[in-house]
């Protein structure tokens, strides 16, 4: 019985049972730290695309307050068909301001409703504007620009970000 109870008691084998163990468990560690640094890699990556978008929203809106209230329109041309991303957004209204740009659309980018570029990060963003008139009660006619600056590797409605800015008949006279 003596021998039972000193081999029971005796710590051979312990070590590698041990050694498993932590193993194991520093591996578990290992992953969940990865897992946190793949997240903060994809928000970084995000983060730099919002940012690019931002960038190009508020220039494409700086076309516009360079222009006089009369020439902010779109060319009639460039609003893109039924069915498209362009025509199912919330900021899209059948009577959207419209005019024929002089020159083509290419060489005014105010006009243009929808067009793809390329975007300082290299990635390519779509621009989409849209210019509606509004008259508040009591108010006079305003003209509403909306761009939406959209992912082409991930086009949805909502977009990457929306700006919008409100004319009224007093700019650029």
């Amino acid at each position: 019985m003596n021998g039972l109870r000193a081999r029971l008691c005796s710590a051979e084998g312990f070590g590698l049972i041990e050694l498993i163990v932590s193993t194991v468990i520093m591996n578990v560690a290992l992953m969940a730290l990865l897992a946190q640094f793949t997240n903060g890699i994809t928000t970084a990556k995000r983060a730099a695309r919002v940012a690019t978008a931002s960038t190009l929203a508020d220039k494409q809106l700086e076309l516009y307050r360079a222009l006089t209230y009369p020439a902010i329109a779109l060319d009639s041309s460039s609003i893109p068909g039924a069915g498209t991303t362009y025509q199912s957004d919330a900021a899209y209204s059948g009577t959207q301001v419209t005019a024929t740009c002089s020159g083509s659309v290419s060489s005014h980018p105010e006009c243009n409703a929808s067009q793809t570029t390329t975007g300082p990060d290299h990635g390519t963003y779509e621009i989409d504007t849209y210019i509606v008139t509004m008259t508040p009660s009591g108010g006079r006619a305003l003209k509403k620009v909306t761009v939406v600056i959209r992912d082409t590797k991930n086009i949805t409605a909502a977009g990457l970000v929306r700006r919008s800015s409100l004319f009224d008949q007093s700019t650029g006279l």
